[in-house]
């Protein structure tokens, strides 16, 4: 049907090339869209998915999206006559452009340069909870430019990958997500330790949260399930640490909150003091207090 109008021109190109230039654009528009539509829906879908496959299958929708674009123009240059001598000129004089691409657009190459290496060696996947100099949240994407954060007040951070790639990370789901939370305490020195150490250790053990980590060795020698220990004995308390061991970051977050309020409600019933810091100042007089005495009328 497009052959039907090669007699009739417009700008020097006939009706027909130029429907085929409008359709190519439009269908490269909506092939991108279509592409990126159903690797968005088998990404929710699919929660099954592994953390591994979804940090793959974030990138390479970009990378399929850039691919996309880059044939339909590609197509499009070929069908405009004056598109082609142009393109020839670029290619021809490519060692210039590339020089001058270098220099304007060397954080733009870094970013996606990072992004892919991040796909590649995967340090952290979409889903993992990371901690980001001093941002913690968990990785929602992973774009060809930068890594999109949601920390625990649903804010996002944006960081473009060539930055986030040059820092330590602290990745707490790589490998193992299992985490030990420290539940710390100070009690009074006129407080029974022994008492608190129990009373931690029987509340503790009862949280649905709680793992046992032991290796079956630990359990022959017979090793607590929670490792309980006198950490110090700072200034104003006997500080008190326990292990507790849970399966992942959030499940051992809401363990150590539980744990706070449950060991302060015992300590409470059970006469155990958490006290307040206590300090001494001594104030230095150049010249003796003079003392006068009243009398009574």
């Amino acid at each position: 049907m497009i052959f039907m109008f090669e007699n009739i021109t417009f700008f020097g190109m006939s009706l027909g090339r130029i429907i085929l230039i409008i359709f190519t654009a439009i269908m490269t528009i909506i092939i991108e869209k279509i592409i990126r539509k159903s690797i968005n829906k088998s990404l929710k879908k699919n929660h099954e998915i592994g953390k591994d496959k979804k940090t793959g299958l974030a990138v390479s929708k970009y990378l399929i999206s850039v691919l996309i674009y880059v044939l339909g123009m590609i197509v499009i240059i070929t069908l405009i006559p004056g598109l082609q001598t142009l393109a020839i000129s670029m290619l021809a004089g490519a060692g210039i452009l590339a020089v001058v691409l270098g220099f304007a657009s060397q954080a733009a190459v870094s970013n996606i340069i990072s992004g892919i290496f991040i796909a590649i060696f995967k340090p952290f996947r979409v889903g993992d909870i990371v901690k980001f100099q001093d941002k913690t949240g968990t990785v929602e994407d992973i774009t060809l430019r930068h890594t999109v954060l949601r920390n625990f007040e649903n804010k996002r951070y944006i960081v473009p990958n060539a930055i986030i790639s040059n820092e330590v990370i602290e990745n707490f789901n790589i490998e193992d997500e299992k985490i030990c939370s420290h539940i710390e305490i100070g009690i009074s020195y006129n407080s029974n330790v022994d008492k608190a150490i129990k009373i931690m250790r029987k509340e503790i053990l009862k949280h649905p949260n709680l793992i046992d980590n032991r290796t079956p060795e630990d359990i022959k020698e017979g090793k607590e399930k929670v490792t309980i220990r006198v950490m110090q004995l700072a200034d104003s308390a006997v500080v008190i640490r326990a292990w507790a061991w849970s399966h992942s970051p959030g499940e051992g977050f809401e363990l150590k909150t539980d744990m706070y309020k449950k060991i302060k409600q015992e300590f409470d019933k059970n006469g155990i003091e958490i006290p307040f810091p206590h300090r001494t100042v001594y104030l230095r007089q150049e010249k003796p207090l003079k003392i006068t005495k009243t009398t009574k009328r």
